[in-house]
């Protein structure tokens, strides 16, 4: 079993503490929350990212203000392979901040100065300084906080077009304001999605609400033609496999590919029981 990133490996420590305060077993998470004993086992190991929301609703029954726990989790969202957690079945897709959809009313600055508070705070935990740590955080609710300098880590994107090939969207930060071109709901139940950053000049395809052997492949062509006369649309073909029941559990992402203004993104579906589904969109030039 693949160890959980140091970023996961804090949340988890930090949301174990707080099931400590409840006294609450998993069966006991389970009937108070929305997410099942299962789910929390995981959550609690590091083995799955949890959402926001149980996030929130551990810090609610444990008595905890949720600042910290949430600016812990959304380090750990940020830093993550690109397999974000889904919500429970039935309830609408999430809208996750690392796939990085940036909400209207939160600037990137902002966010960039609560991860740099954030890690500041985790660091005077080790030497005691938990209280001064804390006035560290920015703006919240209304609270008044300092206004930090953004660090070098989070700063813009790692990779453009062809050097993107073949790379996660959430770990080269090309996710921070993505495009859906298009939606598509397959026979079987599992949700697709093609994407688009026109910052990064790449496409890939999501899905959720799948089982395990569920395959999805996605590629682009054509586009806006280079002084060589070639369209920048790879063609080249990006999959990706649900694996385990974590992975059935999550969003799981494709690798990039290479687009530009006026390629056409294709998607491929291939659910274990069998019967291609396959959908398309062209990025708008």
């Amino acid at each position: 079993m693949t160890a959980p990133s140091p970023e996961r490996g804090r949340l988890a420590a930090a949301l174990r503490e707080l099931k400590g305060r409840t006294g609450l077993s998993l069966v006991g998470l389970a009937a108070k929350t929305a997410f099942s004993k299962s789910s929390w086992d995981r959550y609690l190991n590091g083995r799955t990212l949890p959402p926001r929301d149980a996030v929130q609703e551990l810090c609610r029954l444990a008595g905890e203000p949720e600042g910290h726990c949430l600016a812990l989790w959304e380090i750990a969202e940020s830093e993550g392979s690109g397999r974000a957690a889904a919500q429970p079945p039935g309830e609408a897709a999430p809208v996750e901040d690392d796939e990085r959809q940036v909400s209207a009313d939160r600037s990137s600055v902002h966010r960039r100065a609560t991860l740099a508070a954030v890690l500041a705070s985790v660091s005077a935990v080790v030497v005691g300084g938990v209280a001064a740590a804390a006035l560290l955080l920015p703006e919240r609710g209304g609270e008044p906080g300092a206004s930090l300098s953004p660090p070098p880590s989070v700063a813009g994107p790692r990779c453009r077009g062809e050097v993107c090939e073949g790379k996660s969207p959430m770990r080269m930060k090309c996710a921070g304001a993505p495009l859906t071109l298009a939606s598509y709901r397959t026979a079987t139940g599992a949700s697709l999605e093609l994407r688009y950053s026109e910052e990064c000049g790449t496409s890939w395809a999501r899905m959720w609400g799948t089982r395990i052997g569920d395959r999805l492949e996605m590629s682009a062509t054509g586009g806006a033609r280079d002084s060589a006369g070639s369209g920048r649309g790879s063609g080249r073909v990006r999959s990706v496999e649900i694996e385990n029941g974590v992975d059935a559990d999550s969003y799981v992402y494709t690798p990039m590919t290479a687009a530009d203004p006026g390629s056409v993104v294709r998607a491929c579906f291939d659910p274990v029981a069998g019967g291609e589904e396959c959908f398309d969109s062209r990025v708008a030039r």
